[in-house]
């Protein structure tokens, strides 16, 4: 339950603050928001990250709609339990939904962060979620998938089953 809760809100926060700048800040034009370090700048982003596909919205629609119903696919299979897989597969579902709304409703993702003191790309809550989520699926299946689901749950260890004694 604390999940779908934490689902619900990171989705809630991802689409206020998109449409928060939408509607106040003009395409294209920046606003400061920590000195230094962020500015809030509007654009539209029809493209994956780094606006890589930019021409090729409906694609990105179609796979981000596959790795939303595949990664909830896992959860619901049990190939992501404890803390760290449920945690990791809700930042991800939460930023894929969140940019999949954007995709489907206006054609392409808003996008507002912008880093002051580097170069990078524009990104969005959603954008946080899903980077966040992925290096912590990535430390969940290199460190703890095999201790959950490898030959320690095979025989039985850390199961509410009894070993196989045969």
């Amino acid at each position: 339950m604390l999940y779908i809760f934490l689902f619900v809100i990171l989705i809630v926060i991802d689409q206020v603050v998109k449409f928060l700048v939408r509607v106040h800040i003009p395409l294209g034009e920046s606003i400061p928001f920590l000195p230094h370090v962020l500015d809030l700048t509007y654009v539209r982003n029809t493209g994956a990250a780094f606006s890589l596909l930019r021409e090729h919205t409906w694609l990105l629609t179609l796979v981000s709609a596959a790795l939303v119903v595949i990664v909830a696919l896992l959860v619901a299979r049990r190939f992501l339990t404890g803390r760290l897989g449920l945690l990791s597969a809700t930042l991800v579902l939460a930023g894929g939904v969140g940019n999949l709304i954007d995709r489907v409703a206006l054609g392409y993702v808003t996008d507002m962060f912008q880093t002051v003191f580097m170069n990078f790309a524009i990104f969005n809550v959603a954008d946080c979620c899903i980077t966040v989520g992925g290096i912590l699926l990535a430390v969940y299946a290199l460190f703890f998938y095999d201790k959950l689901h490898g030959k320690g749950a095979a025989e039985g260890h850390g199961t509410d089953l009894p070993p196989d004694r045969s």
